[in-house]
């Protein structure tokens, strides 16, 4: 009942905390302007990921009082560090080797603290002994490239936020059937404080998550998997890290090969997505939004049902 309650409180405080910040961005004129890459027509309020962000950490620390978390200084910090840096790019636009040096780090704090996978289930396969440097390696890639995945996927009405309770949801079951109760938890509180902003989101959006929003929730979904200590399921829980962002791993990643490929600066924007070219071809927000959000939950539906 504490945690139902929690999490209603949670989705309350971020609807709430969404409007009234929207009213402060339009005041302060901190709009998103069209231009040639962008999937809106008019300027539009961004920045209402910072609600999402302070909301999620907030329960976060007092999570660790009154429910079965524990809290990592670690996590805290690369999460703080990450939204900071973002919300100023948000507001002043910061350069891509600045946000690179910042993502590098929160990682590298974390892998510090929490370690890194040691080993990786693999469907079909069994566990990958990932041992030393190799795992470090790979756990610091992970992160710094689902970081950044979640910003490339924010580009239309809703996608990044339905995919954040989508992946949170999941991360709630499959986390309490495992015995994650730390990625089961912080994962329905990226859930419902995204589900807050969502409905602020939702075609026609009258905010814009911001860089600050999507780089979070990126870095907090990429860090779920090290969170339980001591997990008797470690090996699985990066495969389910995985599993339940796919839509947006799939897309970031063969978008960034096939762009790679033809020798374009990788790091600019761009409207290459599989998303965004289903919008040029005059699918809806709303539509190809549902169309991402239903593919989650079909996958993540399947993941519990081998894991029941």
């Amino acid at each position: 009942m504490t945690e139902i309650l929690t999490y209603l409180i949670i989705f309350l405080f971020s609807y709430t905390g969404v409007g009234l910040l929207r009213r402060w961005v339009v005041r302060k004129e901190i709009l998103d302007i069209p231009n040639e890459r962008s999937s809106h027509s008019v300027p539009t309020p961004r920045g209402g990921g910072l609600i999402i962000v302070l909301v999620s950490l907030a329960f976060y620390v007092a999570g660790s009082f009154f429910l079965p978390i524990n809290f990592h200084r670690s996590f805290f910090i690369g999460a703080f560090l990450i939204a900071l840096i973002s919300w100023l790019d948000d507001l002043f636009s910061i350069s891509f080797g600045w946000r690179f040096l910042v993502h590098s780090l929160a990682a590298i704090l974390v892998i510090s603290d929490l370690g890194f996978w040691q080993e990786i289930y693999l469907p079909f396969y069994g566990s990958l002994p990932t041992p030393g440097l190799l795992g470090a390696i790979l756990t610091f890639c992970w992160i710094v490239w689902l970081t950044n995945a979640f910003n490339f996927m924010d580009g239309i009405d809703g996608i990044a936020g339905l995919q954040a309770v989508t992946a949170g949801i999941g991360w709630l079951i499959v986390g309490k059937m495992l015995g994650a109760e730390d990625a089961a938890i912080f994962g329905a509180v990226l859930a419902f404080s995204s589900l807050g902003f969502l409905l602020h989101n939702w075609q026609p959006a009258k905010i814009f998550m911001g860089d600050v929003g999507s780089a979070f929730l990126g870095y907090g979904f990429a860090v779920l998997p090290l969170l339980p200590e001591k997990n008797a399921n470690s090996n699985l829980l990066p495969v389910i890290a995985f599993v339940l962002v796919f839509c947006f791993v799939f897309d970031s990643v063969l978008t960034f090969l096939k762009r790679l490929l033809k020798k374009e600066k990788v790091w600019e924007a761009h409207r290459e997505h599989i998303y965004q070219k289903l919008v040029i071809r005059g699918y809806s927000h709303q539509f190809v939004t549902s169309l991402y959000g239903a593919i989650s939950v079909i996958i993540g539906g399947i993941l519990i049902f081998l894991f029941y």
